[in-house]
């Protein structure tokens, strides 16, 4: 069994003991493995392992890691998911929209049309996430909560996307409850949106550190790098 084989045995077990713990049914929880700087090698192997979904914050070094894992007989299988969890700038948009399944960070009509506009009409629409500020941090990425009804609404209507949910990166709080009690904001705000018709099934949150208080709180998806394939090297491996 490989260190990545592992990891990810002992952080699916950890996910059903939160589960359990929260009354949920496990089935109610995807795994993202975030997969930043770490080169094709790493993903082959959660791969290998089962893994089907991964989230890239770079979204260069993520198109990169994508072509040379298409290339790879091994990672054809139309099941895989690319995820981008980062903050784009307006003139990455064309190559999230070009190869990416999901978009987590949108936090901005403008990034939203420019994905709607770039995305090859052959593709499937772009599954897309709000990303809401939910503790009011001012140097965070993320939209107000309360501007975030007036931007589901907007990207609710443009073409090619698909809105799916909510994703928040609160900041690090000491100990269960406070974590959870953070997340729970996006909850309401999520629950809030689908009393409104809005039909989201998705709630992105939760790490490394506090993906239980996550499961707690109702995240549908845990993003998960550290507890996957170990510490960040320095720079992504090249090899392909």
């Amino acid at each position: 069994m490989t260190t990545i084989e592992g990891n990810l045995q002992g952080l699916r077990e950890r996910i059903a003991r939160a589960c359990a713990q929260a009354g949920r049914d496990v089935t109610e929880v995807s795994l993202l493995a975030v997969s930043k700087t770490f080169g094709p090698d790493a993903v082959r192997q959660a791969y290998a392992a089962g893994q089907r979904c991964f989230g890239e914050n770079y979204v260069q070094e993520g198109v990169e890691k994508i072509l040379a894992l298409r290339e790879s007989a091994v990672l054809q299988d139309d099941s895989i998911e690319w995820h981008c969890i980062g903050p784009v700038q307006s003139n990455k948009t064309r190559l999230v929209a070009s190869h990416f399944d999901w978009m987590h960070s949108v936090d901005r009509l403008k990034i939203a049309e420019r994905l709607s506009e770039q995305r090859p009409e052959h593709m499937p629409p772009l599954q897309i996430c709000l990303q809401v500020n939910v503790d009011g941090g001012l140097t965070k990425s993320g939209i107000a909560p309360g501007a975030l009804r007036a931007l589901a609404e907007a990207v609710v209507a443009l073409p090619q996307l698909q809105l799916r949910g909510l994703m928040c990166i609160p900041e690090p709080a000491d100990g269960f409850e406070a974590q959870r009690a953070l997340f729970l904001q996006a909850r309401v705000l999520f629950e809030r949106l689908n009393d409104d018709g809005f039909a989201l099934d998705t709630l992105s949150m939760g790490m490394s550190d506090d993906l239980e208080a996550a499961v707690a709180a109702g995240s549908t998806l845990v993003r998960v790098g550290r507890a996957v394939f170990g510490g960040r090297p320095s720079k992504v491996t090249s090899s392909a």
